[in-house]
């Protein structure tokens, strides 16, 4: 991470340590391939670049139970898909879960109701009969 990267992140984990909200780190790469022969490779480097992230953050006001998840997702979710060796796809994602109110005093996060984050379709409701 070079510097204006960890200042970044030093802001903004700053300015999250305000809000309730879980967090998500997520790692990602170009599609540049190491060596074959090499040990390493953008798995391990997607999955480093998240910790390094978190370790910025958790020494900057983030509290370790906000961070729910690091993830590397190497190449798989390239921001500029038709460029994969753009350096832009190079880059961490940080991820603010949004709380659910359900109204009982208690915020939840979608990984406090799992069935909250699903996408589903309103119950169909029929017109009343008229009397």
């Amino acid at each position: 991470m070079n510097a204006d990267g960890a200042e970044l992140l030093i802001t903004l984990a700053q300015e999250l340590a305000a809000l309730p909200n879980k967090l998500s780190i997520e790692g990602h790469t170009d599609s540049q391939l190491y060596a074959p022969s090499a040990t390493y490779g953008n798995w391990e480097l997607s999955a480093d670049r998240a910790n390094a992230a978190r370790r910025v953050m958790q020494s900057n006001g983030i509290h370790p139970d906000r961070i729910t998840q690091v993830r590397g997702f190497a190449d798989q979710r390239l921001r500029k898909p038709d460029a994969p060796l753009d350096p832009a796809n190079r880059r961490i994602s940080v991820i603010v879960q949004y709380i659910i109110n359900n109204g009982d005093d208690e915020e939840k996060t979608p990984a406090d109701n799992p069935s909250a984050g699903q996408n589903s379709a309103p119950a169909e409701t029929k017109p009343a009969a008229h009397e």
